[in-house]
Parts: structure tokens; C-alpha cells; sequence
């Protein structure tokens, strides 16, 4: 078996390739829904490569939904698959910075609040418990950006008390600090309330893109977040091979 892990982007490029054999014998069904596939080991051989490797590429499949990895009963073809989609939490600051705009950032209102119950239902916890709730801008070229509204949940992200977002914005330093296990993104297009338009600097009404986001960890909910974009504002994202 050859191993290729002196050649980091020979791994890459042999794990790609599995994982795309792999998915065309799901598809065309080869390998049927329910069925157990090959061991690692064998698969391993079959593809003159190292386990690791065809591991990296059976977990891309599970990822998506293709796979249904089992503890103990190996891996088979998920009955019903469901393509899963996976997320990277962008750092705000970059995203302007590599738009060619100078990033600004300031804090509206910071505060310990009760979670309302629209909030308290998008992060699976009871009305009424208290929060940090906080609000800012992101600006680029002394402009803004983005809006950022947020509740923070400080069992669940530690040394949150000992954090100044007046110099490290919120984003950014959730990214650097905690981890997170699994979450919830949804976009919507949304008329700017009086409170957006003013904090936008844009007429009330205009068409917004908003993104609302909400993590978890093994502590609970982590934060949720509405991001609302200046209007004509094009968000793309790139899948990510690491």
C-alpha cells in the first residue's frame, strides 16, 4: 500500500478521488441504500492508499448525507439521504478587508436582557432567561456594512464576562474562543424597520438581505445572531476541502 503522507496535497487530491468513486458507485447504484460498504482496511487496498485517507473520504460522504457511519457496524449507504450542508462562521473584518474597504466596528448597546420568545424558540430554551444581548455595526470605508443583533449565552461560552467587544468585536472573537457542535443558518429578504434604516444609514423599507444564525455546544445554545446587509448586498460561499 503506499502511504502518501509526506505529500500532504497527494492525500488531498487521493482523498477527492475516492470520495467521488465512492459517491458514483451510490449513484448509480452500485452500492444500494441500507447496504454495508467495504472496510476501510479493504478500501484502503482496493484504492492503493492509506487508511486515513479513505477515511477522510468516507466522512466527506457522511457530511453530506450519503453515509451512515456506525460504531461497531461499519458504514452503509444511508437509506434516505439527505445532503446536508456544512458552514464556515465568516470573520466580518476579513470580509470587508478583502473587499479592498478599511473595516470599522462599534457597539451599539450592550446589555443583559430576558430572551423574548421569538429568540427563546430559535435557541430551544425557556422565555424570560437572561442573556447578554447586544447590538453593532460593521463598517467598511466609514460606512455601514452590516448590522449585527445578538444573544449570548453565558453558561454556554466561557470567559464571555471577561470579553471587550469594544475592540474585538463579537464575531471574531466567538470564532477565536468557542467551538461549536452543530447549527442553524437561514436567509431571508426583510424591509428595513425604522431601526435598521437609521442604524444602515438607508430609507426604511429598502429590501435587506438577512442572514439569522444560531450554534450550539455540549453547554447549550452558544449564540443567535440576525445579520442584516446593506440592500444589494451578494453573499457567496465556497465549499471547503480542508
Amino acid at each position: 500500500m503506499t502511504d502518501a503522507r509526506a505529500n500532504p496535497t497527494r492525500i488531498q487530491s487521493k482523498a477527492q478521488a475516492i470520495e467521488a468513486e465512492v459517491r458514483r458507485r451510490i449513484v448509480e447504484r452500485d452500492w444500494r441504500q441500507g447496504e454495508r460498504i467495504p472496510d476501510e482496511v479493504d478500501l484502503a487496498i482496493e484504492f492503493d492508499a492509506a487508511r486515513s485517507t479513505v477515511n477522510k473520504a468516507l466522512q466527506r460522504l457522511a457530511d453530506e448525507g450519503l453515509l451512515e457511519r456506525r460504531r461497531r457496524a461499519g458504514t452503509v449507504v444511508a437509506t434516505d439521504p439527505v445532503r446536508k450542508a456544512t458552514f464556515t462562521i465568516a470573520i466580518m473584518r476579513e470580509q470587508v478587508e478583502q473587499a479592498g474597504m478599511a473595516y470599522g466596528y462599534r457597539v451599539v448597546a450592550q446589555r443583559r436582557s430576558p430572551v423574548p420568545e421569538d429568540i427563546a424558540t430559535r435557541m430551544g430554551i425557556a422565555p424570560g432567561r437572561v442573556m447578554v444581548h447586544m447590538r453593532a455595526l460593521h463598517y467598511g470605508n466609514g460606512k455601514p456594512f452590516q448590522l449585527e443583533d445578538r444573544w449570548l449565552n453565558s453558561e454556554a461560552v466561557r470567559g464571555l464576562e471577561h470579553a471587550d467587544f469594544r475592540h474585538l468585536n463579537a464575531n471574531e472573537w466567538l470564532v477565536r474562543n468557542t467551538p461549536y457542535l452543530h447549527g442553524e443558518m437561514s436567509f431571508s429578504a426583510e424591509n428595513a424597520s425604522y431601526r435598521d434604516a437609521r442604524l444602515l444609514q438607508i430609507e426604511p423599507g429598502k429590501a435587506l438581505l438577512v442572514l439569522h444564525r444560531s450554534t450550539w455546544n455540549d453547554l447549550g445554545p452558544v449564540t443567535t445572531v440576525r445579520l442584516a446587509f446593506q440592500p444589494g448586498h451578494i453573499m457567496t460561499t465556497k465549499r471547503s476541502d480542508d
